[in-house]
């Protein structure tokens, strides 16, 4: 099983749980050997892989396969969702169509966990948005390369672990990510503000490869959804407690953490429901469906 993240990041603790109590529950009959930290594939390529069958099992950030589907994208939204109730509300109104568009690929849902709703990373404070102007900004998917655009900033993809490189080489100044994310690159060594806007709560998904899925005996087929329903429960939960702790470690690092303005977050605001409309049309049906059982 490819994961993308570190050892250490609480979504693959939880995917480490997630295994043992799957070779617990079948006497050990069903072992998932996981290759953290991008080892195995790169994160972009472990859909895919899934999909073809080279691995019959992986996890990997929701929001990449926005080009396939927008619906895929909808918890990137900025400012849709932005705290943990209204999250679990966007999947469950998001889920159905998900597994829909994920079984035309011979694929299955087994659980989503959230990570804690993103912040923002610079140099200085950010009291407005015409303060984003210009900063080289740091992007992982084609919503948040919207989002810079929209705020006047210049997209550069960069990779989670790739983030302290480049930073300190000057290729970026700005990021919107998660505590953990920041607590675990070190943001303090080479950025001062956290500015906590809680600008949308995304999300990574686990799946499976639906033919490896059905080779396995009914009792082992139990016992893996079952283990993924403890781990969607549990990770919830990890992902509250690790907002909490990471911004602490933030703080205790002496990184600034900020209160955004309210002229900050109008003008963010705004951003959002631009993307929202754009994103409405490109969605079609689909987004359609998510909305209307989200609202």
């Amino acid at each position: 099983m490819p994961t993308p993240y570190p050892d250490k990041t609480f979504h693959t603790v939880n995917i480490s749980e997630f295994a043992k109590d799957v070779a617990v529950a079948t006497d050990g009959k069903l072992d998932i050997k996981l290759h953290t930290a991008a080892s195995l594939f790169k994160h972009g390529e472990i859909s895919k892989a899934v999909r073809g069958g080279q691995v019959p099992i992986g996890e990997f950030f929701l929001g990449l396969l926005t080009n396939e589907n927008p619906a895929f994208g909808v918890d990137t939204q900025p400012f849709l969702a932005t705290n943990y109730d209204d999250a679990k509300k966007l999947w469950a109104a998001q889920k159905p169509v998900v597994e829909k568009l994920l079984d035309k690929q011979g694929m299955m849902p087994l659980f989503s966990v959230p990570w804690p709703p993103q912040g923002l990373y610079t140099k200085k404070e950010i009291k407005t948005v015409e303060d984003l102007k210009g900063l080289k900004f740091r992007t992982y998917n084609s919503t948040l390369e919207k989002f810079a655009q929209a705020a006047g900033a210049a997209p550069t993809q960069v990779a989670v672990p790739d983030i302290p490189q480049a930073f300190s080489t000057g290729r970026v100044e700005a990021m919107i990510t998660s505590p953990s994310t920041g607590a675990n690159s070190k943001a303090w060594d080479f950025l001062s503000h956290y500015t906590d806007i809680q600008a949308w709560v995304p999300k990574n998904i686990v799946v499976v490869n639906k033919r490896a899925f059905r080779k396995l005996d009914k009792d082992v087929q139990d016992a893996v959804l079952k283990a993924a329903a403890a781990a969607e429960k549990r990770g919830w939960e990890m992902s509250m407690a690790e907002t909490e702790a990471k911004v602490k470690i933030l703080k205790e690092n002496g990184m600034t953490v900020v209160t955004p303005s309210a002229e900050l977050m109008d003008g963010l605001k705004k951003i959002g429901t631009q993307m929202l409309e754009d994103w409405k049309q490109s969605a079609g049906s689909d987004g359609e469906a998510i909305l209307k059982a989200y609202k």
